[in-house]
């Protein structure tokens, strides 16, 4: 399995999510919509809808791993290297890591070019918020923060359930983050049937969160605000954050960095105002975004480095992984 999760590492590198091969998410996010349009019809009522959202998430998520499950299985049984090239090209679709460069340096080469609208428009395409009226100052917010916070989404946390289970634990996990994508919110619309889906992504992160800000600590002394700077600002700053995972890698970026992120954004022309982590000690610029993708890259790095030594050690004691 280890030989699995470094080729499908290299690979996402190297090609990222190939344009013309429809990403697996695409069709889980269909499958999503169909399920929330027949759930809305036959549930009236809010207790209603709180059972549909146990049934909407536990169908998605379930049927995503057996749906792996099931189509691995059969590769394999056809012949060896059919399953292992399929579970390595799917594993692959499961990590973000390519894809963050890639959307973070869309972001910062038209703002280094002085082109404020052309960046406007590439962060708009990974972030939620409102980005017409940005400044260089919030554009530069937005992509570290959108950096940090998929680090542990698109990276450690889909490397972990690939350690635990596989690729096809790996990509249930990207189930439960696409369900919470759209429809975990707690807005009148989404309040009731996507409760269960923003629980279950709550603890599906839980474990992935907490070993990602280990290796934050790990790394830290060879960033700028050192290891005490990035241990005061997790402990300090990310309980403050709404979700109990994203302020960690929010909290260490800023910390490692010593900049400030979080503060007042705008979603569809409504504030709303998010805590602020780490100092203010240096003012953001543009720097900032590539010492953010250095810090997810080694990361990535410590965390690949670390699950195969633990599954390494497993093995050579005989245990069953």
């Amino acid at each position: 399995m280890e030989g699995i999760i470094i080729t499908a590492v290299l690979l996402d590198l190297i090609m990222g999510d190939p344009r013309k091969i429809p990403h697996p998410v695409v069709y889980i996010g269909k499958v999503i919509t169909a399920l929330e349009a027949w759930l809305r019809k036959h549930s009236l009522t809010p207790r209603g809808l709180r059972i549909g959202g146990v049934f909407l998430t536990t169908a998605v998520v379930a049927g995503t791993y057996l749906f792996f499950t099931v189509l691995l299985w059969g590769a394999y049984q056809i012949h060896l290297y059919l399953g292992v090239f399929i579970s390595v090209f799917f594993l692959s679709q499961a990590l973000a890591i390519n894809s963050l460069c890639r959307h973070a340096l869309s972001v910062i080469r038209p703002l280094q070019a002085g082109c404020l609208a052309k960046a406007r428009q590439a962060l708009s395409m990974i972030v939620g918020r409102d980005t017409e009226n940005m400044d260089e100052r919030d554009i530069i917010r937005g992509t570290v923060e959108t950096v940090a916070e998929n680090t542990v989404d698109g990276i450690t946390a889909p490397l972990f359930y690939a350690f635990v289970g596989g690729p096809p634990l790996a990509l249930a996990y990207k189930a439960v983050n696409t369900l919470d994508s759209m429809v975990g919110y707690r807005d009148e619309r989404f309040r009731d049937l996507g409760w269960a889906s923003a629980r279950l992504d709550d603890a599906a992160n839980y474990i992935p969160a907490r070993i990602t800000a280990l290796i934050y600590l790990l790394i830290s002394p060879f960033t700028p605000g050192g290891f005490q700077g990035v241990w005061t600002t997790i402990r300090r700053d990310a309980p403050k954050h709404l979700s109990p995972n994203s302020g960690i890698p929010e909290a260490a970026v800023a910390g490692a960095l010593k900049i400030q992120l979080g503060g007042l954004n705008y979603y569809k022309g409504v504030p709303s105002y998010r805590a602020k982590m780490g100092g203010n000690q240096n003012p953001l610029e543009v720097q900032h975004v590539y010492h953010a993708i250095y810090i997810m890259l080694a990361v990535t790095g410590f965390m690949l480095w670390t699950g195969i030594l633990i599954f390494l050690v497993i093995k050579a004691g005989g245990g069953v992984f």
